[in-house]
């Protein structure tokens, strides 16, 4: 989610390292730096570009004009770089990274869109039709859509975007060593204040609402992004469990085996992002296929065996 301001809660310098934590894009922010410099009020600005360019909870956004069938609004570079990392993305995981699925996160609840029912096998055969990035091209920086009705939801690359957006601003100032998180999705560079890498939690996947890691990972100038069902969902009148992950394959909200899956790679965090989201819809098995045909991708997946027992594995580390 998008939010136009951006709330620091605090800030201290520990070791010639500054500190911030607030809010941002609906999420949690935290930020760590070598330097002694508050560049709160830059990092506010950059946030509210990215919202006005990427944010289906604006109205007034890039993407929600498109999405309303404006197609002579111009896109700008924000939109630019997250439509084409979004294309390359669908196109390595077998359409299973699709932000035309967003008609599809309405429709089940968990878009801007609040809908007053479930939809039924007809109503998903029917909004199936609009699903497909391939119906979607960039020509002249303005969206072409075969169909006006196509809803574009980038909302599971645009948090790993931000960090990146981020990350190069604090590079721009000359820092080495820094960590930008912004609700899980994490961008990392040189060692933190400790002189060590730097030290990531992967959550353990609890339904509970309890928050607790389930382990600890140690990285240096590379990205981690965590997607997962155990948080997000919704249990109707009776009793039925929609995760907010939706299969674009099926155009269905699925619980498969896989829980957790954190991505780590020294690509961009929104990459990792993008991957995140498709390997929940994808489950573990083909996951674990993918992650061997891709080594540059390292995971921790948690997932159920066929006996409901809950597993964690290290994946090409």
């Amino acid at each position: 989610m998008f939010i136009l301001t951006l709330t620091f809660l605090s800030c201290d310098k520990q070791q010639e390292y500054y500190r911030l934590n607030g809010n941002a894009l609906g999420t949690s922010l935290s930020m760590v730096y070598n330097d002694t410099v508050d560049y709160s009020n830059s990092v506010d600005s950059l946030f509210q570009v990215i919202n006005s360019s990427l944010s289906t909870y604006h109205s007034n956004s890039i993407i929600s004009k498109i999405n309303k069938g404006d197609s002579l609004v111009l896109v700008d570079d924000h939109f630019v770089r997250v439509f084409n990392k979004a294309k390359r993305i669908h196109k390595e995981t077998n359409s299973y990274f699709d932000p035309t699925v967003g008609v599809l996160v309405n429709a089940w609840g968990f878009g801007p869109e609040k809908p007053e029912k479930t939809p039924d096998s007809s109503a998903v055969k029917k909004m199936m039709k609009l699903v497909g990035f391939e119906k979607v091209i960039l020509e002249k920086n303005r969206i072409v859509k075969e169909n006006p009705n196509i809803y574009i939801d980038f909302n599971a690359i645009a948090k790993g975007y931000s960090v990146d957006v981020i990350g190069t601003f604090i590079e721009s100032k000359k820092i080495t060593d820094y960590m930008v998180e912004v609700g899980g999705e994490v961008r990392v560079r040189g060692v933190n204040p400790n002189g060590k890498p730097w030290e990531i939690g992967i959550e353990k996947p609890n339904t509970n609402g309890l928050r607790s890691n389930q382990t600890t990972i140690k990285i240096s100038n590379k990205a981690v992004a965590t997607s997962g069902n155990y948080r997000k969902f919704k249990i109707d009148k009776k009793g039925k469990k929609y995760v907010h992950t939706v299969n674009p394959k099926t155009g269905y909200t699925e619980q498969n085996d896989l829980l957790s899956v954190s991505v780590i790679s020294n690509k961009d965090c929104a990459d990792v992002d993008a991957y995140a989201t498709a390997f929940m819809a994808m489950g573990y098995e083909k996951t674990n296929v993918f992650l061997k045909k891709n080594m540059y991708l390292q995971a921790v997946l948690i997932y159920l065996d066929d006996h409901g027992e809950t597993h964690i594995e290290f994946v090409n580390r």
